[in-house]
Order: structure tokens, then sequence, then C-alpha cells
């Protein structure tokens, strides 16, 4: 049985939260402008990214520690919908409707965010595993 985790374990955890969901709302701001054509990135589009990914990112965090959130799933569905609810207030859409851009972000900020709690959790798992080459 593990021991619970430390104060400064803790801080890591959220501080590590922010920075994730920061990092996966702004891409998923960025590829939804240039409607994935990455060769069309401008520095305009990289701070209206930053800006989307800080404020939606520091929301979904607040969001997850404070209502205690601890699913994957769940954790991503609150940052899907916060990014998308942040995308649309920051700047207007570049294609579709006035929200589509802001849905397509939120749902790419979702599907980021759940692929990446995937990937680690397979990681983790791999870690455990013992070596081809090991005898017991």
């Amino acid at each position: 049985m593990s021991s619970p985790p430390t104060g400064e374990e803790v801080t890591e955890r959220k501080g590590a939260l922010l920075v994730e969901n920061v990092v996966e709302a702004a891409t998923a701001c960025l590829v939804a402008m240039v409607q994935g054509n990455l060769l069309a990135l401008t520095l305009t589009h990289w701070l209206i990214a930053s800006r989307t990914g800080i404020l939606a990112g520091s929301l979904a965090a607040l969001v997850a520690v404070v209502a205690r959130l601890r699913s994957a799933r769940t954790v991503s569905l609150a940052l899907g919908v916060v990014t998308g609810v942040v995308d649309y207030w920051v700047h207007p859409g570049n294609f579709g409707g006035a929200a589509t851009e802001a849905v397509v972000t939120g749902l790419a900020a979702a599907g980021l965010s759940y692929g990446v709690a995937r990937l680690r959790r397979s990681a983790g798992r791999l870690r455990r595993l013992p070596a081809s080459g090991d005898a017991d």
C-alpha cells in the first residue's frame, strides 16, 4: 500500500496539470485557427493561441482541482468545454459559423488531453513490466 502524497507532491501534480492543460488548449487553438495548415502560422496566431491556452488551461486546472476531478475523461471534458468557451470569447472564428471554430478547438483540446492521459497511463504500465532478459 502506498503512503498518502506529501504536500510537495500534491503541489507538483497540480502544477503539472496546469502546464499540461495550458499546452493542450493552446495547441488545439493554434491548429484550429490555421485549419491544420501549420505553414500558415504567424506571430498573431501564436499570441492568440497563447492567450486562449493560458486562460482555458488555468480555468480548467482550477475546475479540476476544486471539483477534485480524477478521471482522465472528466478532466478532458472540463478542458474541452472551458477551451471552447474561452476560444469563442478571445477571438472570432475563422471558419464556419460564429462558434464553429470554438467548438472544433474545444473538441480538439479534449481529444488531445484524453490521448495524452492514455499514453501516460500506458507508459506507466510499460515501466512496471520486467525487462525481457530478466530471470526470476
